[in-house]
């Protein structure tokens, strides 16, 4: 690697952020850049004279591209005034957001309670808070569906994004024809969103990194029934077109298939394992990935996921590898969400506490260059 652009990683709470040398062993067996994983030393010369002084730190997710997609605190979006103090609709929660730091909103849902204004709120008047709070949405998950299609782009232009997109699976199945199909589908709404100057973009769960059937005996219906190897997200990859089909991956759901999906029986009836590696998903068609899910999570073997949901920072997904060994830190947009952070009536706060917590922890990523 060319020297003036070695990065080196800092250090935050619980270790959640060292790098691993067997994944960059890994990325140089297949080719791909590695970034330096450690601090590098201060050498002095003659007098003591510091050679690094022109180090400089930077952040690894730029303050511009940090984002939370608003399902992290729909109880507060969707809450009805009430006496708790806390910020509730989307004007007073984006100005919250706003205060905390963020710059970016991925959207999950345009409404809130109509006890606030008396009627539901419209997007030009989501669009007004955005910008008297210097808020950019950079998406939404919605349904993708080619009947309601220009309408959602219609919402999507009012509101200012640059991408559209969606919390599903473009099928929802384990079979090649039904993905074949998805990616037609998916090419010429994605050639229409292009047209509009969006890019259309779908989200994963874990059960997309399972493995397809597309192999092996029929079962009663002529449905393979055995697996080559190949993960149905990943298969969708050479499926859709690049040019019009893009993918935000959620680091939470990617290293829950990682600890759930590794096996799978191939045509000859043999058990086969295959880890799923997120990064080595993302690192080869890092600029498919406009936008992520920074979901954080506490290891947890005996949970049915292998892990349980934290605010970012506070659990063990190492953050300061996946993104700087993914590179075009300028190109990626980071939303945080934590599926579990609303309190309910207990602890109406909660979500937005968790809010301010993960986005001090995503400010703290950090990188060294010269």
């Amino acid at each position: 690697m060319d020297e003036q652009h070695r990065q080196s990683s800092s250090f935050t709470r619980r270790d959640v952020f060292r790098a691993s040398a067997a994944t960059a062993a890994a990325l140089g067996a297949a080719g791909l850049p590695v970034l330096a994983t450690a601090t590098p030393a201060f050498a002095t010369g003659d007098g003591g004279h510091d050679q690094h002084h022109d180090l400089r730190v930077e952040p690894l997710v730029p303050a511009r591209n940090r984002g939370i997609i608003l399902y992290s605190v729909r109880d507060r979006i969707t809450a009805a005034p009430d006496s708790s103090g806390v910020p509730y609709g989307f004007e007073r929660v984006l100005a919250r957001l706003a205060e905390i730091g963020y710059k970016e909103i991925e959207f999950a849902g345009y409404t809130q309670s109509t006890e606030i204004l008396g009627r539901q709120i419209t997007p030009k008047e989501i669009r007004k808070i955005l910008d008297d709070n210097g808020l950019v949405a950079n998406g939404t998950h919605t349904t993708i569906n080619p009947a309601t299609f220009d309408q959602q782009l219609d919402i999507a232009q009012e509101l200012g994004m640059k991408n559209i997109g969606t919390g599903s699976d473009p099928a929802n199945t384990p079979y090649k024809a039904d993905w074949d199909a998805a990616a037609d589908t998916w090419n010429e709404l994605g050639r229409k969103a292009r047209a509009r100057g969006l890019r259309l973009y779908t989200h994963n769960h874990d059960i997309a990194y399972s493995f397809m059937l597309d192999a092996g005996p029929l079962d009663a219906n002529g449905k393979p029934t055995r697996s080559s190897g190949i993960r149905r997200l990943e298969y969708f990859f050479g499926k859709a077109d690049p040019r019009y089909v893009f993918f935000e991956m959620d680091i939470f759901w990617a290293y829950v298939a990682r600890f759930k999906h590794r096996t799978y029986t191939d045509r000859w009836g043999n058990q086969k394992t295959d880890l799923f590696d997120p990064i080595l998903t993302v690192a080869p068609r890092t600029t498919r990935f406009p936008l992520f899910h920074a979901k954080d999570g506490d290891r947890n073997p005996n949970a049915g996921n292998g892990y349980d949901m934290v605010p970012l920072g506070e659990g063990d997904i190492n953050f300061q590898q996946f993104f700087q060994t993914i590179g075009e830190q300028d190109f990626h947009h980071a939303n945080w969400e934590q599926d579990t952070a609303p309190g309910g009536a207990a602890n109406p706060g909660q979500s937005l506490a968790f809010a301010a917590t993960s986005y001090t922890n995503m400010s703290e990523l950090t990188i060294y260059r010269r």
